[in-house]
């Protein structure tokens, strides 16, 4: 177990029942901070997640449904962590959802759900941190963006454009909180094999016919030129890495993780 260099601090993670969310939380845990899961799931699956996280890092751990399409559940959620632990150390905004489809016949619905989970949640959940955060002149607020907060893909114009708009959050979070303990970084994953990105993978073995594998393959070859896919632990260790002292001084950053994509 690494160095519990983050025992005290309470971290809350949103979408981390799975994914890179998950990744993430149980690298701060091993680091020794509490955490606050968010997501969706069964409840069975869910309370298991937690339970385990307790008790293999010795942390403390908790749990907040809240939809983050919906201000007043994420309002709920952040009231629920000052009850719970005093308030919220270590934000990390990291929900998304995607949807893929041409500009002319992106449903609207899609677009206004996706800006909202994707974006506008980090305001909300950014907003009410930092009052605590202030108060104790320390704070770390990550939001996970995406090499699409840094280059653009066709077909995922909301997804671009809320990532986008995330790093620019970033960067005036950053701006407001440079002469304080509080530090806001963005994380830009390239691909990551989760249940988001399986989804492409799936559909592209059927379109094509081809094997799961050869599936994997062609999607990294378009774009990641490392041929691998980045992983839920690395980006974990990235997060721990931005909470350290060493990066005190790293403000208002996009560092790309990708295997090489926007290097291209």
């Amino acid at each position: 177990m690494q160095t519990r260099s983050l025992s005290g601090k309470t971290a809350l993670v949103t979408g981390s029942t799975s994914g890179i969310g998950l990744g993430i939380a149980r690298s701060l845990a091993a680091a020794g901070a509490n955490i606050i899961f968010n997501g969706f799931g069964e409840a069975a699956e869910i309370h298991s997640i937690c339970a385990a996280a307790a008790q293999y890092f010795e942390v403390k751990t908790s749990y907040h449904g809240a939809d983050m399409s919906k201000p007043e559940q994420i309002a709920a959620m952040m009231n629920a962590a000052k009850e719970e632990f005093g308030g919220v150390d270590i934000l990390v905004n990291n929900a998304g959802i995607q949807h893929v489809a041409a500009i002319e016949d992106f449903p609207v619905e899609k677009w206004d759900a996706i800006i909202a989970i994707n974006l506008s949640s980090a305001f909300h959940t950014s907003r009410l941190a930092l009052p605590f955060m202030r108060e104790k002149n320390w704070g770390r607020i990550i939001n996970l963006a995406s090499v699409h907060g840094l280059v653009a893909s066709a077909h995922k114009s909301a997804y671009v454009a809320a990532k986008h708009g995330l790093i620019g959050l970033t960067k005036t979070t950053a701006l407001e909180t440079a002469s304080t303990g509080i530090t806001c970084n963005a994380i830009c994953p390239g691909f990551v094999l989760t249940p988001l990105v399986q989804k492409q993978v799936d559909a592209r073995a059927e379109k094509e016919g081809i094997s799961m594998e050869e599936a994997k393959k062609a999607l990294l070859s378009e774009k990641q030129p490392s041929g691998e896919f980045v992983t839920p632990e690395q980006l974990g260790e990235l997060a721990v890495f931005f909470c350290s002292p060493a990066a005190n001084q790293i403000r208002g950053v996009a560092w790309n993780m990708d295997g090489g994509w926007v290097a291209q």
